[in-house]
C-alpha cells in the first residue's frame, strides 16, 4: 500500500509542477522516465482513477490536470511552497504559506508574477539570509481568488482602465472599448478580468455589469455585494421554483408532526426582522417541571437538497446584513413567507424540547418534527419591557423563561465561556438611506434570553449526535468550532494589555476565560476599549465549520453547532438534513462531501462579515461627509507609524490624525507603549487618551476619514532652530519650557564663574 501511494504521489507531483497545463498519458510517462507499454498503461490506468477521485480534472479529451486544492507542500520540491498571497498597495506582498509552522515570505514587486490579492501560489524560495525575513519569488498562480472586480471607469481616446475599489488590488485592468459594455466615464462598474498575458503590466479585462454612479447609495451597496462576489439578484429560474412553493400545509403532513399549536409560543427579534427562524413554547408539566420548547423554521421540508433553490442557496452559504438591506440566502416568498414564523399561522418546524426544573436542570430532550401557531410577535424592546415592569402580553411566560435563562448564562460563564459581547454600530436612516444618526446596539436581558435557549439547542443537538459510547464512532456531522487561543498570540496579548495596567491569568483554562471576562468590564467605555476588543478577537482562533469536532473555545461547550438559524445560514439546513436522517437510522454521511461544503460556508461567513464591515464604513464616512471642519470629543482608538487612530466618542466614526499634520514637533511611534510622542517637547499620545478632533476630509470611495487635532489649552514652546542638545522625552511641554529657561540660566552662571 505505501509503493502504491508513493507511486501515485511521484505522479502527482508531475501534474502539480505545471498546474495550468493539461497533460495526457504518454505526456506523464515521458516526464517520469516510462517508455514500456506496461509502465504507460499502469499511467494511464492510475490517472483515470485518480480522475474518478476528482484528483485530476479532464480539461479535454484524455487531457488532465490536478485541482489546485490537492496541490500541498508534499507534491514540490523543498525549496517551494504554497501559500495564499497577501498584497499591499506598494505592490509587494507577503505570502502566507498552508504550511503553518513557517512564517510569511516577503515577496518584491517585481518578482509577484502578476499574482493578486488572496490567490494561491506556488512560490520558490530565495537562500536564507541570517537576521532577514525570508524572501521568494511567485513561479505559479495555482488558483485566482477572483476575477471580478469593482471599481470606476477611467475612459481614455482608445481604451478604458477599471480603477478597482478594493485598495488590495495593486493593478488597474486594461478593458478595450469594444469590451466596456456601454459604461460611461466615471461609472461604478463591475469588470470580468477575462487575461493577463505575460508581457503586459495590467490585466485585461471586459465590464460585466454598469451599477451607476459613484455616491448613489443603491449603487455602492451593490458595489459592495459585487466585490465580495455576492449576486445582485436571485435567477429566474431560483425564483419560479419558489413561487411554485405553496402556503398551505396538508393535513396528511400535520398527521406527521408533533402538535404544539395549542401551546403558548412567540417569537422575539428585531423590531426591523422580517425572517422570523426561531420560536419558544413553554408550559408547566403537572410534575412542577416546564417544558420548553425552541422551534425552528423547516427549511429543508420546502428546500429540496440538489434543487435550483438549494443550489442557490448554498452559493451564497448566507444572508448578508448591510446597513441598509438584507440579501437573503433565499428568495423572499421562503424566508419573509413560507418559512418565517409569522404570528398566527401555522408552519412547520424542526424542534429541540425539553423538560427543565427551576433550577434550568435539563431532565429530557427532544428532537423532532412540529407544527406550531405563535400567539405573538415581539420585538426585543417589547420583550425588554415586560422584564423589566413585570408587566405585558405573556408576562408569565416571558419572566419564567428569562429566570431559566439567566441561571443557564451564570452556569456558561462558571464553566468558562467567554463575554465576548462587541458592540454593533446602528445606523438611523432617512428615506434615502442617508445616515442622520449612529449609535451602539446594546444587548439586554431579552436578548441574552434568546441567546440562552438557542445555545441550548445548538449544543444539545450536537451531543445528540457526537457524544457516543467508547468504541463507537460518531456519525459524520456539520459542528461549530473554536480552537484554543495561539501560544505565542496569547503571550504577545498578555504583555500588551499588561502595559496597560490590566492582568490576564493563564494559568488554567478557567482562570483565562474569568481573566478576560474581568478585562471586558474593566475596560467598558474606556479609549483603549475597541482596540483590546479587537485585539483580544484576533487573539483568538476564528470559529468555522467542520466535521471535525474539537470543541468551542469561547463558549467552553465540547459539542456546539448550529441549528437555529436555515433561513439564513446554509449549515443550519445542512445540520437540519443530518439530523432528521440520523433520527430515522439512515447510515453516516460522506464525511469528504460534507467537509467540503463546510469550508465552502466559511469562506461565505467570512466574506459576508467583510462586506457588513465596509458597508458600516461607507455610512460612517457619509455621515461625516457633510460634517467637515466640525469639532468632536474623540478617544485615541489606535497608533501607527502613519498617524493616530481616533473615534469621535458621540458617533462611533473613527478617523486617522496623520503624523504629518502635527506641527509643533516630529513625532515618533512608540510601539512597545502604544504611544507617539515628540522628540523635541516630549509631548505624548497614548492609546486611550481623551482628546478633540476637527473633521478634516473624508473620500467617500476609499471610505476614509481624516482628522486634525485640536489643540489643547497646555501651550507648546516654539520650536528653536538650534538642535538640543538634551533631550527631555518624558516631560510635558509646560515643564520642558521651564526647564528650558532653567537650563539657560546654568549656563549663564557658569561663564561668570569661569
Amino acid at each position: 500500500m505505501e509503493e502504491k501511494n508513493s507511486y501515485v504521489k511521484s505522479l502527482l507531483k508531475i501534474f502539480a509542477k505545471t498546474p495550468f497545463d493539461a497533460l495526457n498519458y504518454k505526456q506523464v510517462a515521458s516526464r517520469m522516465g516510462a517508455f514500456d507499454k506496461g509502465s504507460r498503461k499502469m499511467i494511464a490506468d492510475t490517472i483515470l482513477s485518480l480522475a474518478e477521485e476528482k484528483i485530476l480534472i479532464e480539461e479535454r479529451k484524455g487531457k488532465y490536470k490536478i485541482d489546485p486544492k490537492y496541490i500541498n507542500d508534499d507534491l514540490l520540491p523543498q525549496n517551494y511552497v504554497v501559500g495564499t498571497i497577501d498584497m499591499k498597495q506598494t505592490g509587494k506582498a507577503y505570502v502566507i504559506p498552508n504550511n503553518d509552522t513557517m512564517d510569511d515570505i516577503m515577496i518584491s514587486a517585481n518578482n509577484t508574477r502578476h499574482a493578486l490579492h488572496g490567490d494561491t501560489v506556488k512560490v520558490l524560495l530565495f537562500p536564507a539570509r541570517r537576521m532577514h525575513k525570508q524572501e521568494g519569488q511567485v513561479v505559479e498562480i495555482i488558483q485566482r481568488a477572483k476575477t471580478r472586480f469593482v471599481g470606476r471607469i477611467q475612459l481614455q481616446s482608445h481604451f478604458a482602465f477599471l480603477i478597482p475599489d478594493n485598495r488590495s488590488m495593486a493593478v488597474d485592468i486594461f478593458i478595450p472599448l469594444d469590451n466596456l459594455n456601454n459604461a460611461k466615464n466615471g461609472d461604478k462598474a463591475l469588470v470580468e478580468m477575462t487575461e493577463w498575458p505575460k508581457h503586459l503590466n495590467n490585466p485585461v479585462g471586459k465590464v460585466v455589469q454598469v451599477l451607476g454612479k459613484p455616491g448613489d447609495n443603491n449603487v455602492e451597496m451593490q458595489s459592495i455585494l459585487a466585490e465580495f462576489d455576492f449576486p445582485l439578484s436571485f435567477p429566474k429560474e431560483v425564483e419560479k421554483a419558489a413561487d411554485k412553493i405553496s402556503m398551505d400545509i396538508p393535513e396528511e403532513e400535520i398527521a406527521k408532526r408533533k402538535d404544539f399549536r395549542s401551546i403558548t409560543t412567540f417569537t422575539i427579534d428585531p423590531a426591523d426582522a422580517k425572517d422570523f427562524d426561531d420560536a419558544l413554547s413553554i408550559r408547566k408539566l403537572d410534575n412542577g417541571n416546564y417544558e420548553i420548547g425552541v422551534h425552528i423554521a423547516d427549511v429543508s421540508h420546502y428546500v429540496i437538497e440538489n434543487g435550483a433553490i438549494d443550489h442557490e442557496a448554498y452559493n451564497r452559504g448566507t444572508s448578508v446584513y448591510l446597513v441598509d438591506r438584507t440579501i437573503p440566502m433565499l428568495p423572499e416568498r421562503l424566508c419573509n413567507g413560507v418559512c418565517s414564523l409569522r404570528p398566527n399561522e401555522d408552519k412547520l418546524c424542526f424542534s429541540a424540547v425539553f423538560e427543565m426544573n427551576n433550577d434550568a436542570v435539563v431532565i429530557n430532550k427532544w428532537f423532532g418534527k412540529t407544527v406550531i401557531n405563535s400567539d405573538r410577535r415581539f420585538s426585543y424592546e417589547e420583550a425588554q419591557a415586560v422584564i423589566e415592569t413585570g408587566e405585558g402580553e405573556l408576562k408569565e411566560e416571558i419572566l419564567k423563561l428569562n429566570s431559566l435563562a439567566t441561571i443557564l448564562r451564570e452556569q456558561r460563564y462558571k464553566n468558562g465561556a467567554i463575554n465576548f459581547d462587541t458592540k454593533e454600530v446602528k445606523f438611523i436612516l432617512d428615506e434615502n438611506a442617508k445616515p442622520i444618526g449612529v449609535y451602539t446596539k446594546e444587548s439586554k436581558e431579552a436578548n441574552f434570553l434568546i441567546e440562552e435557549f438557542m445555545l441550548l439547542a445548538n449544543r444539545s443537538v450536537a451531543e445528540h449526535i457526537g457524544k457516543v459510547k467508547e468504541r463507537k464512532k460518531a456519525k459524520t456531522f456539520v459542528y461549530r468550532v473554536h480552537d484554543e487561543p495561539n501560544p505565542e498570540k496569547l503571550g504577545t496579548f498578555v504583555q500588551f494589555v499588561a502595559k496597560l495596567g490590566y492582568k490576564i491569568k493563564t494559568t488554567s483554562r478557567k482562570t483565562l476565560a474569568d481573566s478576560f471576562n474581568k478585562l471586558f468590564v474593566d475596560i467598558e467605555g474606556k479609549g483603549e476599549q475597541n482596540m483590546i476588543d479587537s485585539i483580544a478577537i484576533r487573539t483568538m482562533s476564528k470559529a468555522y465549520y467542520s466535521t471535525d469536532n474539537i470543541g468551542h473555545y469561547g463558549l467552553g461547550f465540547p459539542y456546539y453547532t448550529h441549528f437555529t438559524s436555515p433561513i439564513r445560514r446554509y449549515p443550519d439546513l445542512m445540520v437540519h438534513r443530518l439530523l432528521y436522517s440520523y433520527l430515522n437510522n439512515a447510515s453516516s454521511a460522506n464525511i469528504e462531501f460534507c467537509e467540503e461544503q463546510c469550508k465552502h460556508s466559511s469562506l461565505m461567513e467570512r466574506k459576508a462579515a467583510e462586506a457588513e464591515r465596509t458597508s458600516v464604513k461607507y455610512k460612517q464616512a457619509e455621515f461625516l461627509s457633510d460634517k467637515i471642519g466640525q469639532e468632536f470629543p474623540a478617544l485615541i482608538s489606535g497608533v501607527s507609524k502613519w498617524g493616530i487612530y481616533a473615534e469621535i466618542e458621540e458617533n462611533k466614526c473613527e478617523g486617522m490624525i496623520s503624523l504629518g499634520s502635527l506641527q509643533d514637533d516630529y513625532y515618533y511611534l512608540d510601539e512597545d507603549n502604544y504611544q507617539v510622542i515628540g522628540r523635541r517637547y516630549g509631548r505624548q499620545y497614548k492609546l486611550g487618551d481623551s482628546i478633540r478632533i476637527k473633521v478634516l476630509r473624508v473620500d467617500m470611495e476609499k471610505k476614509q476619514m481624516d482628522f486634525a487635532l485640536i489643540e489643547t489649552e497646555e501651550p507648546i514652546a516654539p520650536r528653536s532652530s538650534k538642535p538640543e542638545k538634551k533631550k527631555t522625552p518624558k516631560a510635558k511641554s509646560k515643564t520642558a519650557k521651564k526647564e528650558k529657561k532653567t537650563t539657560k540660566s546654568k549656563k549663564t552662571t557658569r561663564k561668570k564663574n569661569k
